[in-house]
């Protein structure tokens, strides 16, 4: 067996080698985000940072104005999480990338997993009262059964 093919990656086998971590600025994300990189770190994995941008249903988009503002705070909250990201990386010297999306949380987080061939995903417990009822992101993630889900309060 070569050295190349001792290295090959297994899922389900070696731990995750790309970690997805949801962030959106909220203390509970960013607890993910730090949580998410010393998994990284132990595993020797890619972490995967990424941010969901929402996108105005049409019934709600009034207008111009309202849309440049939501890319106004999208566009701070993303300085913001990649300021926090690098923090991380600092911390636990992990190999990291930024990614955003368009969407809701949910169809977002399973389109970057998809497409990031996630092997975990890492998301922060909701912080919305309402999602005690409803179900929230993590809940949904979990439900969908497709990757492993580590909840951070």
């Amino acid at each position: 067996m070569s050295d190349d093919q001792s290295h090959q990656f297994e899922r389900g086998t070696d731990g995750p080698k790309v970690i997805v971590v949801g962030v959106d600025g909220s203390a509970s994300s960013l607890r993910a985000a730090a949580y998410a990189g010393g998994l990284a770190r132990r595993q020797r994995a890619l972490l995967a940072v990424v941010y969901v941008q929402p996108v105005m249903a049409a019934g709600a988009a009034l207008g111009a104005p309202i849309a440049e503002t939501t890319d106004e705070i999208a566009e701070g909250l993303i300085t913001e999480i990649r300021e926090a990201a690098e923090r991380v990386k600092d911390i636990f010297a992990v190999r990291w990338e930024f990614h955003t999306f368009r969407g809701d949380p949910y169809s977002g987080l399973v389109t970057a997993a998809d497409d990031l061939k996630a092997d975990a995903v890492v998301v922060g417990a909701s912080e919305q009262a309402g999602h005690r009822i409803v179900g929230s992101v993590a809940v949904r993630l979990v439900k969908a059964g497709r990757w492993p889900v580590t909840v951070v309060p």
